[in-house]
Protein backbone atom coordinates (compact mmCIF):
# COMPACT_ATOMS: atom_id res chain seq x y z
CA UNK A 1 0.00 0.00 0.00
CA UNK A 2 3.04 2.31 -0.78
CA UNK A 3 0.55 3.95 -3.10
CA UNK A 4 -1.67 5.26 0.02
CA UNK A 5 1.26 6.04 2.65
CA UNK A 6 3.03 8.47 -0.41
CA UNK A 7 -0.50 9.93 -0.73
CA UNK A 8 -1.04 13.80 0.65
CA UNK A 9 -4.51 13.65 1.12
CA UNK A 10 -4.58 10.19 3.43
CA UNK A 11 -2.19 12.26 5.65
CA UNK A 12 -4.42 14.93 5.69
CA UNK A 13 -7.32 12.86 6.43
CA UNK A 14 -5.30 11.16 9.04
CA UNK A 15 -4.38 14.68 10.40
CA UNK A 16 -8.32 16.19 10.21
CA UNK A 17 -9.58 13.03 12.25
CA UNK A 18 -6.99 13.20 14.87
CA UNK A 19 -7.50 16.94 15.16
CA UNK A 20 -11.38 16.57 15.48
CA UNK A 21 -11.87 13.42 17.26
CA UNK A 22 -10.46 16.20 20.50
CA UNK A 23 -13.80 17.35 20.17
CA UNK A 24 -16.13 14.76 19.40
CA UNK A 25 -15.82 10.72 19.67
CA UNK A 26 -14.67 9.30 15.46
CA UNK A 27 -12.35 6.59 16.39
CA UNK A 28 -10.75 5.36 19.55
CA UNK A 29 -7.60 4.40 17.08
CA UNK A 30 -5.28 7.22 16.91
CA UNK A 31 -1.86 5.70 16.49
CA UNK A 32 -1.19 6.81 13.29
CA UNK A 33 0.35 3.31 11.69
CA UNK A 34 -2.75 1.73 12.87
CA UNK A 35 -4.77 4.18 11.61
CA UNK A 36 -3.58 3.81 8.13
CA UNK A 37 -3.66 0.23 8.61
CA UNK A 38 -7.30 -0.33 10.34
CA UNK A 39 -9.14 1.88 8.54
CA UNK A 40 -7.43 3.21 5.32
CA UNK A 41 -6.00 -0.12 4.18
CA UNK A 42 -9.25 -1.77 5.74
CA UNK A 43 -11.76 0.26 4.13
CA UNK A 44 -9.69 0.23 0.23
CA UNK A 45 -10.58 -3.77 0.32
CA UNK A 46 -14.13 -3.39 -1.55
CA UNK A 47 -12.21 -0.65 -4.00
CA UNK A 48 -11.32 -3.82 -6.81
CA UNK A 49 -15.46 -4.49 -6.70
CA UNK A 50 -16.56 -1.09 -7.53
CA UNK A 51 -17.02 0.22 -11.15
CA UNK A 52 -16.28 3.67 -12.35
CA UNK A 53 -19.33 5.76 -12.21
CA UNK A 54 -21.57 3.70 -9.98
CA UNK A 55 -23.61 4.94 -7.51
CA UNK A 56 -22.61 3.97 -4.08
CA UNK A 57 -23.91 4.39 -0.35
CA UNK A 58 -22.07 3.98 2.90
CA UNK A 59 -24.75 3.08 5.63
CA UNK A 60 -23.43 4.65 9.02
CA UNK A 61 -20.18 6.01 7.76
CA UNK A 62 -19.53 7.64 11.07
CA UNK A 63 -15.63 9.21 9.85
CA UNK A 64 -16.10 8.23 6.47
CA UNK A 65 -15.54 4.55 6.58
CA UNK A 66 -15.28 3.24 4.13
CA UNK A 67 -16.81 5.50 1.97
CA UNK A 68 -14.10 8.40 2.04
CA UNK A 69 -11.01 6.66 1.14
CA UNK A 70 -12.99 4.65 -1.63
CA UNK A 71 -13.94 8.13 -2.87
CA UNK A 72 -10.07 9.16 -2.78
CA UNK A 73 -8.83 6.58 -4.87
CA UNK A 74 -12.31 6.75 -7.21
CA UNK A 75 -13.85 9.72 -7.11
CA UNK A 76 -15.80 8.72 -10.19
CA UNK A 77 -18.08 6.98 -7.71
CA UNK A 78 -20.88 8.81 -6.80
CA UNK A 79 -21.13 8.26 -3.06
CA UNK A 80 -23.90 8.61 -0.44
CA UNK A 81 -22.91 9.22 2.71
CA UNK A 82 -25.25 8.30 5.47
CA UNK A 83 -24.81 8.89 9.24
CA UNK A 84 -28.02 9.25 12.36
CA UNK A 85 -25.43 12.05 13.91
CA UNK A 86 -25.14 15.89 12.48
CA UNK A 87 -21.67 16.20 14.20
CA UNK A 88 -19.93 13.27 12.20
CA UNK A 89 -21.18 14.89 8.84
CA UNK A 90 -19.88 18.41 9.84
CA UNK A 91 -16.82 16.90 10.34
CA UNK A 92 -17.14 14.91 6.38
CA UNK A 93 -18.21 18.01 5.21
CA UNK A 94 -15.07 19.75 6.34
CA UNK A 95 -13.10 16.89 4.70
CA UNK A 96 -14.93 16.40 1.96
CA UNK A 97 -14.16 20.17 0.61
CA UNK A 98 -10.46 20.31 1.99
CA UNK A 99 -10.01 16.60 0.03
CA UNK A 100 -11.62 18.30 -3.06
CA UNK A 101 -14.18 15.65 -3.10
CA UNK A 102 -17.80 15.59 -3.96
CA UNK A 103 -20.52 13.36 -1.65
CA UNK A 104 -23.97 13.79 -0.62
CA UNK A 105 -24.23 13.80 3.15
CA UNK A 106 -27.59 12.57 4.68
CA UNK A 107 -28.10 12.06 8.04
CA UNK A 108 -30.91 9.87 8.98
CA UNK A 109 -31.07 6.31 10.25
CA UNK A 110 -31.13 2.91 7.63
CA UNK A 111 -34.32 2.26 8.28
CA UNK A 112 -36.16 5.03 8.10
CA UNK A 113 -34.37 6.47 4.99
CA UNK A 114 -34.38 3.47 3.26
CA UNK A 115 -38.08 3.79 3.07
CA UNK A 116 -37.52 6.87 1.27
CA UNK A 117 -38.14 6.05 -2.54
CA UNK A 118 -35.22 8.85 -3.37
CA UNK A 119 -32.99 6.00 -2.21
CA UNK A 120 -34.63 2.61 -1.91
CA UNK A 121 -33.17 0.20 -4.21
CA UNK A 122 -31.34 3.14 -6.06
CA UNK A 123 -27.84 1.69 -5.91
CA UNK A 124 -25.30 -0.15 -7.24
CA UNK A 125 -23.35 -0.93 -4.31
CA UNK A 126 -24.58 -0.47 -0.33
CA UNK A 127 -21.52 -0.20 2.23
CA UNK A 128 -21.16 -1.08 5.61
CA UNK A 129 -18.77 -1.21 7.92
CA UNK A 130 -18.75 -2.09 11.72
CA UNK A 131 -22.88 -1.33 12.43
CA UNK A 132 -24.30 -4.70 13.13
CA UNK A 133 -24.59 -8.10 13.09
CA UNK A 134 -25.25 -9.78 9.82
CA UNK A 135 -28.43 -10.28 10.03
CA UNK A 136 -29.78 -6.96 11.18
CA UNK A 137 -27.00 -5.41 8.28
CA UNK A 138 -28.46 -7.21 5.50
CA UNK A 139 -31.57 -5.50 6.65
CA UNK A 140 -30.51 -2.40 6.88
CA UNK A 141 -28.67 -2.28 3.54
CA UNK A 142 -29.80 -4.57 1.12
CA UNK A 143 -33.32 -2.53 0.82
CA UNK A 144 -30.85 0.57 -0.33
CA UNK A 145 -29.13 -2.13 -3.55
CA UNK A 146 -31.29 -2.03 -6.86
CA UNK A 147 -31.73 -5.46 -8.38
CA UNK A 148 -28.79 -7.03 -9.65
CA UNK A 149 -26.71 -4.64 -7.23
CA UNK A 150 -24.78 -5.66 -3.96
CA UNK A 151 -24.16 -5.21 -0.09
CA UNK A 152 -20.43 -5.38 0.73
CA UNK A 153 -20.56 -6.17 4.68
CA UNK A 154 -17.19 -5.75 6.20
CA UNK A 155 -16.71 -8.63 8.77
CA UNK A 156 -14.16 -10.52 11.29
CA UNK A 157 -14.93 -13.45 12.22
CA UNK A 158 -17.80 -14.93 10.02
CA UNK A 159 -18.64 -18.04 9.53
CA UNK A 160 -21.55 -18.01 12.48
CA UNK A 161 -22.82 -14.87 11.16
CA UNK A 162 -23.19 -15.86 7.73
CA UNK A 163 -24.79 -19.10 8.86
CA UNK A 164 -26.74 -17.03 11.29
CA UNK A 165 -27.98 -14.71 8.38
CA UNK A 166 -29.22 -17.57 5.76
CA UNK A 167 -32.95 -16.83 6.90
CA UNK A 168 -32.48 -13.29 6.44
CA UNK A 169 -31.10 -13.26 3.10
CA UNK A 170 -33.77 -15.74 1.89
CA UNK A 171 -36.34 -13.07 3.16
CA UNK A 172 -34.53 -10.48 1.55
CA UNK A 173 -34.00 -11.99 -1.77
CA UNK A 174 -30.49 -12.13 -2.05
CA UNK A 175 -27.92 -14.50 -2.03
CA UNK A 176 -24.47 -14.53 0.23
CA UNK A 177 -20.61 -14.31 -1.24
CA UNK A 178 -17.97 -14.38 1.27
CA UNK A 179 -14.37 -12.83 0.12
CA UNK A 180 -11.90 -13.52 2.77
CA UNK A 181 -9.31 -10.84 3.05
CA UNK A 182 -5.26 -11.22 4.17
CA UNK A 183 -4.83 -9.56 7.25
CA UNK A 184 -2.24 -9.58 10.06
CA UNK A 185 -4.42 -8.12 12.80
CA UNK A 186 -7.32 -10.78 12.87
CA UNK A 187 -9.78 -12.16 10.13
CA UNK A 188 -11.12 -10.38 8.10
CA UNK A 189 -13.69 -10.58 5.21
CA UNK A 190 -15.99 -8.90 2.94
CA UNK A 191 -19.53 -10.09 2.77
CA UNK A 192 -21.19 -9.84 -0.57
CA UNK A 193 -25.18 -9.82 -0.42
CA UNK A 194 -25.94 -10.04 -4.33
CA UNK A 195 -29.52 -9.02 -4.54
CA UNK A 196 -32.08 -11.05 -7.16
CA UNK A 197 -35.49 -10.07 -6.49
CA UNK A 198 -36.95 -6.31 -4.94
CA UNK A 199 -37.08 -6.26 -1.33
CA UNK A 200 -40.31 -7.14 0.29
CA UNK A 201 -42.07 -3.79 1.60
CA UNK A 202 -41.85 -4.96 4.90
CA UNK A 203 -38.33 -4.30 5.46
CA UNK A 204 -36.54 -2.82 6.79
CA UNK A 205 -38.54 -3.00 9.59
CA UNK A 206 -38.90 -0.30 12.71
CA UNK A 207 -35.88 1.37 13.93
CA UNK A 208 -33.83 -0.75 16.51
CA UNK A 209 -35.68 -3.70 15.56
CA UNK A 210 -33.24 -5.43 12.89
CA UNK A 211 -30.90 -5.54 15.85
CA UNK A 212 -33.46 -6.40 18.42
CA UNK A 213 -35.07 -9.21 16.45
CA UNK A 214 -32.99 -10.20 13.59
CA UNK A 215 -34.59 -12.32 10.78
Amino acid sequence: MERIENDPRFELYYEMLIDWNQRMNLTSITDRDEVYKKHFFDSLAALPLLKDGSDVIDVGTGAGFPGVPLLILNPTLKMTLVDSQVKRLRFLDCLLQELGLEAELVQSRAEELARNNLYRESYDYVLSRALAALPALLELTVPFARVGGISICYKGLYAKEVTAAKNAASVLNCEMEVKPLKSDYGARCLVLAHKRKRTPQAFPRRSGIPARMPL
